[in-house]
Parts: structure tokens; C-alpha cells; sequence
């Protein structure tokens, strides 16, 4: 190791993997490609995790972790219900990292099961949250939430340029429904 390199940790090879998935795939998500893209061994991969599927499991949970608390502190500089839900909806459909790697897990998640779980249950809390504020403002209808839920998904799977018209678009979705009160 050269005097200015750094020791890899388990986020570097984290942030390796959303930048790999988003950009090429999980066909990358292997500690040889990774290695690679990082200029070490894959010794280094196997010292933070037990092999590629223990990887994987580490690398979904990040991007639950990292979505429900990027979400939740957008929510907690909210006052109301209805600004709540609107930072809810921008929260899903804008592009975090300036990486696609939602859709990326999504698309990844029609083959891997680990993926498809990491995302029934990030959808769950999703509109399990959107339907519980949308009931502080007088709407019951939980298809209310899963529309809302959905259409900030499919935003966000429009990318990054994107980004401002989406935020604009499901805002005014979210007026929409908050006008059927």
C-alpha cells in the first residue's frame, strides 16, 4: 500500500456497488469487477464480507437504510401532513446520488430474490407512510397512496435529467388528490 492510498472499508465497496449497479448492472455486483474498479485484490472483498451473496444482502440493506432515513429526515422538517406527503412523493421520485440505482434495484429484483424483498418492503413502508398521511387529511382511500407511491417510482425511473420537472409533477399529483378532500 502507497503512502497515499487509503484502506478500503465496507462503505467503500458499497458505494462502489450502487455506483456499478446503477451504471452496468448486477452482473457487476462480483468481487472481481469490483476489485477492479477499485485497483485492489479481491482479498480486499472477502476481509469486509463472507462472499458475493453476503455482499449483496449488505449492499440491499444499505439502500434500505439509506432510503428510509433520507426520507424520514425530509419528513421531519415538515410541519404538516400535507407538506409531509408532498416531501414523501419528491423524496421517491427524485434520483438519490445523482445515480439511478433504484431503478437499478428494481430491475435487478426480477431475477434476485434478496432484491425483490429489500423492495416489497421499501414499497410497504412507503405507502403503509403515504396512507397514514393521507388519512391526517381526510383521505381513506388507500389506492390514493399506492397512485401517489407509483407514479413518484416510475418519475424517478425517468433519471436524473429529469429531476426538477419531476419534483413539480408529483407535487401537483399530490394537489390533485389532497383537492378530492
Amino acid at each position: 500500500m502507497t503512502a497515499t492510498s487509503k484502506r478500503l472499508d465496507r462503505q467503500d465497496w458499497l458505494t462502489t456497488g450502487f455506483t456499478a449497479l446503477a451504471e452496468a448492472g448486477p452482473d457487476t455486483l462480483k468481487a472481481e469487477p469490483l476489485a477492479r474498479k477499485l485497483g485492489t485484490t479481491k482479498g480486499s472483498f472477502y476481509w469486509h464480507f463472507k462472499d458475493v451473496p453476503d455482499y449483496h444482502a449488505a449492499l440491499l440493506s444499505a439502500w434500505e437504510d439509506q432510503d428510509q432515513s433520507s426520507a424520514q429526515a425530509q419528513l421531519d422538517r415538515e410541519a404538516t401532513p400535507v407538506s409531509k406527503l408532498r416531501a414523501l412523493a419528491q423524496n421517491i421520485a427524485d434520483p438519490k446520488h445523482n445515480l439511478a440505482v433504484e431503478p437499478a434495484i428494481r430491475a435487478w429484483a426480477t431475477g434476485h430474490t434478496g432484491a425483490a424483498q429489500a423492495i416489497a418492503r421499501v414499497d410497504a413502508w412507503r405507502l403503509s407512510l403515504a396512507q397514514s398521511l393521507l388519512a391526517d387529511t381526510g383521505i381513506g382511500n388507500p389506492e390514493m397512496a399506492r397512485i401517489i407511491c407509483a407514479a413518484a417510482v416510475g418519475m424517478a425511473s425517468m433519471g436524473e435529467i429529469h429531476r426538477d420537472d419531476n419534483r413539480a409533477a408529483i407535487g401537483s399529483l399530490v394537489d390533485l388528490v389532497l383537492a378530492l378532500r
